[in-house]
């Protein structure tokens, strides 16, 4: 019986060594097992180019987004000031000035 670690990305028993590096068969992750652990990144919210957004940032619209069961539009380059981040779909809670509150999706803003 072997007594390598466990694979850390899909937990598969049966990783062996292969020189200095181990590897899993079923999901082909290599790692060193004399390495610290990577850290696992707390993902939070991150806008559309990788940004961390925090509660209060002002973002910026990067496409036209049309508003469900109405005909007004949210166009490029809106500003929105003082989001809140909310658990979802819809990660962003806003009020979109001349439209009013809405959730907006975080891959669709940019922060300012």
């Amino acid at each position: 019986m072997s007594n390598n670690p466990h694979c850390p990305k899909c937990d598969s028993e049966y990783a062996y060594e292969d020189g200095a590096l181990l590897v899993c068969p079923d999901c082909g992750h290599e790692w060193n097992p004399n390495e610290a652990a990577p850290e696992t990144e707390e993902a939070g919210v991150k806008d559309a180019n990788g940004n961390l957004l925090q509660d209060g940032d002002t973002v910026s619209v990067i496409k036209d987004l049309k508003i469900k069961g109405s005909s007004l539009v949210v166009k490029v380059g809106t500003k929105v000031k003082g989001i809140r981040l909310v658990d979802g779909d819809h990660d962003i809670d806003c009020k979109i000035p001349g439209i009013g509150p809405m959730g907006l999706k975080s891959e669709f803003v940019k922060k300012v």
